[in-house]
């Protein structure tokens, strides 16, 4: 692309224009081709130094309004960012201390490249989209915190969220099959879809740093920066969507799954240990409510939910309260969706113990209780005979005393660490049974007396 530049000016003398009936260079150029001077303007007077140094003076937004002004502006505008005065002045690189003092831009760094994407977005208004992405990675690449793995500190680094929001500001309003290209020649750029293979096709945790660059890419540069979740819906289906249902989990784990505080990398065993909190379940249901609720066409609600199932054993098979709290989070929506398909693949047992497990987050997490029985009382609909149905109420009471029991039984052998939590989840496992049962009561007694 960079062949296409028009470069007719690059050789122009350095002297302002003199009021001698001698033009210079620049005035003569102007002159042979008038149409270049009519869309001039005032500009056509100027020797390209004095144009750049106007420029140099003015912001980046400034700067893209003015590419707007004619085709002739545009380009010489476009031929200042490709020199090397024109991208240093622009391509601001304090990533690891992220202020602009002495500027008229945008009070962070992240704001400035939205500027700069935009002023991009103009420029290339004009070329094809193959072209734009050459022009804007040939300016680009000069920087090394935008490479995948660029940069040696990318926890500290803002570099892949600036080039996130330099992005989103460029391919803003562009339709899908614009969008499928910048992902294609994103994906040839970093060998994404290599690196993920990689991650999916090994053993979980044996290449941590691999993770977290792909973790830092996928949510800084492709997921995050997105004011409309059907955008963000779009690209999450593009990183996912090439992959089998097993690897869609491992990767969506690694994306949205808990990380550690210390060095951001994934935390595998943290939903088989111990039972969990809201904070590291939090990425995961949120990009789960994403694929569900978006509407997309190229995910149905099986497919979202075989997600939710695949997912739940990644690593390993989670504990039930673990998934339980994933489904909370999920919404009454994908929660009920989940369950409605265990009672109809005649999975009522797996059913009834989460019925248990979604009581004991309610108790811990301060929620409702009547929402787990009504949830309950939802599925019930879903068994086609009254035998099914008293079969499941049934195996709900006995799920109820089978977990009893099994946290109990660590305390009567004494099978437990002074400062382990089997204490606390058997009082919340207490009460939560209590409080369950009396909704049950509260909701047989109203229905009664209708």
């Amino acid at each position: 692309m960079a062949s296409k530049i028009n470069t007719s000016f690059t050789s122009l003398p350095t002297q302002k224009c003199r009021r001698t009936n001698q033009s210079s260079s620049f005035s003569s150029t102007a002159v042979s081709n008038p149409q270049l001077l009519s869309t001039l303007g005032n500009f056509k007077v100027l020797p390209l130094e004095i144009f750049h140094l106007v420029l140099r003076c003015l912001s980046v937004k400034d700067i893209g309004m003015l590419s707007m002004v004619s085709k002739a502006v545009n380009q010489h505008i476009i031929n200042y960012t490709s020199t090397s005065s024109g991208s240093k002045r622009l391509l601001l690189q304090d990533f690891h201390n992220p202020e602009l003092p002495n500027t008229s831009e945008d009070s962070d760094l992240l704001g400035y490249y939205r500027a700069l994407g935009l002023l991009f977005k103009r420029c290339t208004l004009l070329l094809p989209t193959k072209e734009r992405l050459k022009y804007t990675h040939k300016i680009l690449s000069e920087v090394s915190c935008f490479k995948f793995s660029g940069c040696a500190t990318p926890l500290q680094c803002l570099g892949l969220s600036c080039y996130g929001m330099f992005l989103q500001a460029l391919t803003a309003g562009w339709d899908e099959l614009e969008c499928h290209r910048v992902y294609n020649f994103l994906c040839e750029l970093t060998s994404l879809p290599r690196r993920m293979q990689t991650v999916v096709c090994n053993k979980p945790g044996s290449a941590r740093r691999l993770e977290l660059r792909i973790r830092l890419f996928c949510r800084n540069v492709l997921l995050d920066h997105w004011s409309h979740q059907s955008d963000t819906a779009f690209w999450l289906t593009r990183i996912l969507k090439p992959w089998p249902m097993v690897n869609q989990a491992r990767l969506l784990y690694i994306i949205f799954g808990p990380i550690s505080p210390q060095d951001g990398q994934v935390i595998w065993r943290e939903m088989i240990d111990a039972p969990t909190d809201e904070s590291s379940m939090k990425g995961l249901a949120d990009a789960i409510k994403l694929l569900y609720d978006t509407g997309t066409k190229e995910w149905t609600a099986d497919d979202v939910i075989s997600l939710v199932d695949e997912l739940s054993v990644v690593p390993r098979e989670w504990l039930l309260e673990n998934n339980a709290r994933l489904l909370i989070q999920s919404g009454n929506n994908i929660c009920f969706t989940f369950m409605a398909s265990k009672a109809v693949n005649g999975r009522a047992i797996e059913l009834a113990r989460l019925i248990v497990f979604l009581a004991l987050v309610c108790e811990k997490e301060l929620y409702c209780m009547d929402w787990t029985v009504k949830m309950m009382q939802k599925v019930c609909k879903v068994f086609s005979t009254a035998v099914e149905r008293n079969n499941f109420l049934e195996s709900v009471a006995n799920a109820f005393t089978c977990v009893t029991m099994e946290m109990l039984q660590p305390v009567i052998y004494g099978d437990h660490n002074e400062d382990d939590n089997v204490f606390l989840n058997l009082f919340h496992l207490l009460h939560a049974q209590a409080n369950f049962h009396k909704e049950v009561l509260y909701l047989t007694m109203s229905t009664l007396s209708s």
